[in-house]
C-alpha cells in the first residue's frame, strides 16, 4: 500500500488532467450521443427522434457509405505511407554514420508546418493549369499521357487528398521508431550477424520483435488519426468532385454546418468514434493471436 503523502501526490498530479480530459473529450462524445437521439436544427426546439438518426445512416443514406469506403481507402494509404515510409526511413537512419539530426529534423518537418501551408504546397504541385510540378516532372520525363487535374479526376481525387496526410506524419513516427531500434541490444544483433544471418534475419528475427509493442502503439496511433482525418482533405477538394474525396468526417462536418443538421451530424461523429475503437480493438487482437502462435 502506499503511504499517505505518496497516494496525495498521485491524486493531486493526476486529478487536474483527467479532469481536463473529461471535459474537452469525454463530455462532447457523451453530448454528441445524446444529440444523435434527437433532430435540431441549431434553432428550433430539439425533437427527440429515437433511432432514426442511425436507421437513416446505416440504410437510407448512400453518401454515408461513399464516405466510408473512401475513409477506409484513405486509411490504406496513409498507413502505407506513414508506417511503411517510417521504418524504412528510421531503418536506414539507425546505418547513417553522420548528419542523422539533420535527417531526422527535415523528416520531422511536416509535421510542425500549418495544415493550410500544406495544403496550398499540394495544390500548386497538383495543378493542371497553370501546370504543376508533378505535371510538368511527367512532361519532362516523356510520360504526358499522364498528366491530369489530380485533384479533379475522380479515378485519382482520393490518393492525392491522402498522400498529403500520409507525408505530413512520416518524420513524427519515423522519430518513434528510430528511437525503439537504437534500444534494441546490440549484442544481439552482431551474434547473429556472426552467425551468418542477413540483413532481413536480423530485421525480421532480432529488431521487429523488439520494437513490436512500439509499433502496436504507432500503428494505434496512426489508425485512429487516420479515421478522423479531416483538414487536408477539406481544404484541398471539399470532399469532392461529386463525392470522389468525401470523407466521414468532411461528410460530417457538411451536415452540421452546412445543412444544420446536427443530430444526423452527431451520430456519424458517434459511428466515427465507434469505428476508431473497433480499429483500436481489431489490432489489439492481431496482437494477441499473434502473441499466442
Amino acid at each position: 500500500m502506499l503511504p499517505r503523502r505518496s497516494t496525495l501526490s498521485v491524486v493531486v498530479f493526476l486529478v487536474p488532467p483527467l479532469l481536463l480530459y473529461g471535459i474537452a473529450v469525454l463530455l462532447p462524445i457523451v453530448q454528441s450521443l445524446v444529440l444523435s437521439f434527437f433532430k435540431w436544427d441549431g434553432i428550433s426546439d430539439m425533437r427527440f427522434v429515437g433511432l432514426d438518426n442511425y436507421v437513416k445512416m446505416l440504410t437510407r443514406d448512400d453518401v454515408f457509405w461513399t464516405a466510408f469506403g473512401n475513409a477506409l481507402g484513405y486509411l490504406v494509404i496513409c498507413l502505407v505511407l506513414q508506417l511503411g515510409g517510417a521504418l524504412i526511413v528510421a531503418s536506414l537512419l539507425t546505418a547513417l554514420p553522420r548528419a542523422r539530426e539533420l535527417v531526422k529534423t527535415i523528416y520531422l518537418l511536416p509535421a510542425v508546418i500549418s495544415t493550410v501551408a500544406i495544403a496550398l504546397l499540394f495544390q500548386r504541385l497538383y495543378s493542371f493549369e497553370p501546370v504543376g510540378l508533378i505535371n510538368q516532372l511527367l512532361s519532362v520525363i516523356g510520360l504526358e499521357q499522364l498528366q491530369t487535374a489530380w485533384l479533379s479526376n475522380v479515378d485519382t481525387v482520393l490518393a492525392a487528398v491522402s498522400i498529403p496526410e500520409g507525408w505530413r506524419f512520416t518524420g513524427l513516427y519515423m522519430l518513434i521508431v528510430y528511437a525503439a531500434l537504437m534500444a534494441v541490444p546490440k549484442e544481439l544483433e552482431e551474434a547473429a550477424r556472426l552467425d551468418g544471418a542477413s540483413w532481413w534475419q536480423v530485421f525480421w528475427r532480432i529488431r521487429f520483435p523488439f520494437i513490436r509493442p512500439v509499433w502496436i502503439t504507432t500503428t494505434i496511433m496512426a489508425t485512429t488519426y487516420a479515421l478522423r482525418g479531416f483538414d487536408i482533405p477539406y481544404l484541398l477538394t471539399g470532399g469532392g468532385p461529386g463525392q470522389a474525396s468525401e470523407l466521414l468526417t468532411t461528410y460530417m462536418y457538411k451536415t452540421a454546418f452546412a445543412h444544420t443538421d446536427y443530430g444526423y451530424a452527431s451520430a456519424i461523429s458517434v459511428f466515427i468514434v465507434v469505428e476508431c475503437l473497433i480499429a483500436v480493438g481489431l489490432i489489439f487482437l492481431l496482437l494477441r493471436r499473434r502473441d499466442n502462435a
